[in-house]
């Protein structure tokens, strides 16, 4: 009862909110071009990050509150259901958490037990969703477990891992003063990333993968790692892209001593597998015994609505304009439990909101689909969930154009279109800020594999020309204040305290959704859709679709 009545209290403020700020709505401006209001996405953004909602967590009651308003508002809009009557898309989820207490997994080498500390030494989990698995399987050494043929690199040949546990470092092979681009130089690949170390041991038929953790292949601290895997419940695809049994990290001092114990050297096994003639190596150890998880099935939701094509057909193809609507909900039982999540991303799931209000009064040529996406806080799961089986076809989606974490600083010269130089979105982007009286901002080298992190590459995996549209650094009002508002929420991210603040200036927000809407629009009328620059590795999914 208490659900149903915080639903409807839900809707029944969306609706008030609604119809409080219809007046703000103005006709299209002078270029024909739709105009983001701001009073409406000012008074989505205070609510979505409102303690009522506690933190849009994956799996709570805040979820369920956040969908009901999001659906509610998408129907307030205008906005069409893109499949059949409901604007809701199901995204099972498995909510898993590992318990040591009750586990009996050891590392042997050489026959005799290595000891490891859940939490100081090493984390797992299952990576399957299934609650107990038994091993006893070897553990082997891969280099970075990486399969690149347009790099000529394969840390698997010559090796079966099936049944075994393969250890691998996080990041690239890095550059070297004969071959200074490999793997994009110093910028990180898809290759270098966690996910895709647990995407290709489970492509090679391995039982487990271990991650070897430093400070500089991770960017973050050992304590980073330990935190998430072991003080609270992890969230994967309970019906799609199952992992392997068993998925964790291993931190380097402990990976030192196991490889010791085996009678092997790390930093010389690391040495070799900077060359792409290295082979795996046995490590004279293995997993033994069980692994227990707490599993639960939780069903999240994404939420898609449209405004249909006005072309005969083009309306066929679509643009996608998305943003995740969750975040890290409430956790602990002392003090301030909520984590609101104001800036990541009740501000993308509002300027969505805000865009969506005025792409309805004048529609384009293809169609446009607003999509607010679960659980991206925990693996892009909901965007994920939506690749696997779209909404509308994929090879008939021209873009996805992402927000996420909006600019609540001020408005800027430059706007941020790290990723769209892949594909032909990047001049067309130059276009429209150009038209806005702005410039893209300067590239900067992706060390962290930003590009990688967000809900656009699970469009981009899918062969579809995707980004995300992120604010500029160029500020137009108070300079230097402004880079330190911006720089004050580093400490922010991801803490109770990313709250939402009546006294920011959402001009710069306001911008970005409007720079997100131009592009939209250009895309969507369009002669042609974007292409993939010749060579890009995601591009090839595209081209394999066409065929």
């Amino acid at each position: 009862m208490q659900k149903l009545f915080s639903s409807l209290a839900v809707t029944a403020l969306a609706s008030s909110l609604a119809l409080a700020f219809s007046a703000h709505a103005a006709a299209p401006a002078a270029n024909g071009l739709p105009q983001v209001q701001e009073a409406p996405l000012r008074a989505h953004l205070a609510f979505l990050s409102n303690d009522l909602l506690e933190g849009r967590g994956t799996g709570q009651r805040g979820a369920d509150l956040t969908v009901a308003y999001l659906e509610t508002q998408a129907q307030m809009a205008g906005l069409k259901p893109v499949r059949g009557n409901s604007f809701r898309q199901s995204v099972q989820i498995a909510g898993v958490k590992s318990l040591p207490a009750e586990s009996s997994l050891q590392a042997l080498a050489d026959g005799k037990a290595v000891p490891l500390a859940f939490g100081p030494d090493w984390v797992w989990a299952t990576g399957d969703s299934v609650a107990a698995h038994t091993f006893d399987a070897p553990l082997v050494f891969v280099g970075y477990g990486i399969t690149a043929p347009e790099e000529g690199w394969n840390d698997f040949k010559g090796t079966d891992v099936k049944g075994k546990i393969v250890v691998m470092m996080v990041n690239d092979p890095q550059p070297t003063a004969l071959d200074p681009n490999r793997f994009a130089g110093k910028a990180l690949t898809y290759y270098g990333r966690w996910t895709y170390k647990f995407e290709e041991a489970k492509r090679q038929g391995a039982a487990g993968a271990l991650l070897i953790h430093t400070k500089p292949s991770a960017s973050y601290d050992w304590s980073v790692v330990q935190n998430s895997w072991s003080g609270s419940e992890r969230f994967q695809l309970a019906d799609r892209t199952a992992g392997t049994p068993l998925q964790g990290w291993i931190a380097e001092d402990a990976a030192r001593r196991l490889f010791a114990a085996g009678g092997q050297d790390l930093d010389a096994l690391r040495a070799q597998a900077e060359s792409k003639d290295f082979k795996a190596v046995a490590l004279n150890a293995k997993l033994s015994g069980e692994m227990k998880s707490t599993v639960r099935k939780v069903e999240q939701f994404n939420i898609a609505g449209m405004v249909p094509g006005t072309d005969p057909a083009l309306k066929e193809e679509a643009v996608i304009y998305s943003g995740h609507w969750d975040h890290l909900g409430k956790q602990g039982d002392k003090g301030d439990t909520i984590y609101n999540g104001a800036v990541d991303n009740a501000s993308g799931t509002a300027g969505l909101l805000a865009m969506a209000q005025e792409a309805v009064k004048r529609p384009a040529k293809r169609t446009q689909i607003f999509l607010w996406v679960a659980a991206e806080e925990q693996g892009l799961l909901g965007s994920a969930a939506y690749a696997a089986d779209p909404l509308w076809p994929l090879n008939k989606t021209a873009a996805a154009l992402n927000l996420d974490s909006l600019n609540f600083v001020g408005a800027t010269r430059d706007i941020g279109a790290q990723g769209s130089e892949r594909t032909e979105l990047g001049a067309i982007a130059a276009t429209v800020a150009k038209a806005m009286g702005m410039h893209i901002a300067a590239a900067r080298p992706d060390l962290a594999g930003g590009y990688f992190r967000s809900d656009h590459f699970s469009f981009a995996k899918a062969g579809v020309p995707a980004f995300s549209i992120n604010g500029g650094r160029e500020y137009i009002k108070d300079v230097e204040a402004s880079k330190a508002k911006a720089a004050a929420y580093g400490p922010r991210y991801h803490q109770v305290t990313d709250e939402y603040d009546a006294s920011w200036d959402l001009s710069g927000m306001t911008q970005q959704a409007q720079f997100t809407l131009n592009l939209g629009q250009a895309v969507a009328n369009g002669a042609r859709m974007p292409a993939w620059k010749a060579g890009d590795a995601f591009g090839k999914a595209r081209e394999q679709a066409a065929k």
